[in-house]
């Protein structure tokens, strides 16, 4: 039986630090399912299907790695797909008390699913989906904070 953990996030756009988490996530887990929440209330810079696409050429020759979208809560999805954990990047200790909550409240709507923080590497602590997004309003390339492979010009003018 496959070890399946989500790692659930908005990924507006995806990341070089989630995919570090994804990574780190691959040597604890059989399978790693990228679940992006469907947030009709945030200002997106991509459309879903837009960053679905994106992660799935990303992992496209790695059949370890899948992605989903979801609009329930998070507990309920990984029951769906028969998730042991929930991964949860953690850069610092703002994420850290946040993620800490977040923990909290699931463990006590499914006790049965562990969530697991995973410190994100030092060199892609700074990255954050909201920076690229700022980054790119102003024009300011941001290849370096992405995974390769993954060019936004094609999706933000």
């Amino acid at each position: 039986m496959d070890k399946i953990a989500i790692f659930p996030g908005s990924f507006d756009p995806f990341t070089r630090g989630h995919q570090a988490i994804v990574e780190k996530a691959l040597t604890l887990f059989d399978k790693v399912i990228v679940a992006i929440g469907e947030n009709v209330q945030k200002n997106s810079l991509l459309a879903i299907e837009q960053r679905v696409k994106l992660i799935e050429e990303l992992y496209d020759n790695d059949h370890r790695v899948e992605c989903v979208t979801y609009k329930t809560l998070t507990v309920d999805l990984a029951r769906q797909v028969k998730a042991s954990a929930i991964i949860r990047g953690v850069r610092n200790t703002i994420d850290f008390e946040y993620e800490r909550n977040m923990a909290q409240t699931n463990s006590r709507l499914a006790n049965d699913i562990t969530t697991i923080l995973l410190l994100t590497p030092p060199e892609f602590a700074d990255i954050s989906s909201s920076t690229v997004r700022e980054l790119l309003k102003f024009g300011h390339d941001v290849g370096e904070l992405m995974p390769q492979g993954i060019d936004l010009r094609d999706y933000y003018k």
